[in-house]
């Protein structure tokens, strides 16, 4: 029978528990209802969880919808300042629920946009990285590869003669962080500052993430299908063991995944529930 192991490191980042928590215990309150502005979590089953709990998801151009004294919450991406301007004019309550990590970094990108060009290394349209730009009032250059980086400097987007300073969206590889900052450094005429703003707890995870992928023969990642972090980790995951399958829920797992396998490891991005890896863990074995 296959041993089935879930990674102790995988699982929500601190954000996102703070984010959840304060939620919950908003709803058990009964205060009210509570509106996250954006979705709180990139995981669709806990989305559906949250939902049956009674947390409402509500977009930006769905705010002028609600009425004065009704709650929304700012999840752990953070949002830009014309979002605090247009939740204070429209008279609702707010709970700010930004990850002190980007919040960090926000201050950091609006005190540089000041001095200097910013670049950031981030995934273009992501939440987190939209109220990172609204710190430069748009002037920031966002890239996800190097090739975005060096069109850029083509296209006059981005001064390679004027100082730069370069952050990463706090969710992104770190190698591949290094990478593209090695190739600006080589495009350079001019001063580069480059900013160690990628998690603490994200950069660990590759590590651990590489060493748990090593020991098993199969792994199963698990993360909602518009997780950033968890594309990243999902490729890096790949990149170490070939025989890595990324899944939304345990619905999609198939029983020749494992054949000849006597070991299989359960791992998750940062917003990826424990519960919901239990039940992985869970449903591998009963495939056997």
């Amino acid at each position: 029978m296959i041993k089935v192991s879930i990674d102790p490191h995988s699982g929500f980042c601190g954000g996102v528990i703070r984010a959840i928590s304060t939620a919950e215990d908003f709803i058990a309150s009964g205060k009210g209802h509570l509106w996250s502005l954006g979705a709180i979590v990139h995981n669709e089953e806990e989305l559906s969880r949250l939902e049956r709990k009674g947390l409402g998801t509500i977009n930006h151009s769905g705010l002028s919808q609600l009425g004065a004294g009704d709650t929304v919450l700012v999840r752990a991406h953070g949002e830009p300042p014309h979002t605090y301007e247009q939740l204070a004019a429209s008279g609702l309550n707010v709970i700010d629920c930004t990850c002190p990590v980007v919040l960090k970094l926000q201050r950091q990108i609006k005190e540089a946009s000041e001095r200097a060009q910013v670049v950031i290394f981030g995934k273009i349209g992501h939440p987190e990285v939209l109220g990172l730009v609204g710190q430069t009032e748009g002037r920031a250059v966002v890239v996800e590869t190097i090739a975005q980086l060096i069109g850029s400097c083509r296209n006059g987007a981005l001064r390679t003669n004027e100082a730069v300073e370069l952050f990463s969206q706090t969710t992104m590889s770190p190698e591949g962080y290094q990478a593209l900052a090695a190739k600006l450094q080589e495009l350079m005429e001019a001063p580069l500052q480059v900013h160690n703003s990628i998690c603490a707890q994200v950069a660990s995870r590759h590590k651990e993430l590489a060493e748990f992928a090593r020991t098993h023969d199969v792994i199963v990642f698990v993360s909602g299908s518009s997780s950033s972090n968890g594309k990243v980790l999902f490729d890096w995951c790949r990149s170490i063991n070939p025989r890595s399958f990324h899944i939304c829920s345990p619905a999609e797992l198939q029983a020749d995944w494992f054949d000849g396998a006597a070991s299989a490891g359960v791992c998750g991005a940062t917003s990826t529930p424990k519960w919901l890896l239990e039940e992985t863990a869970g449903a591998i074995e009963n495939l056997q």
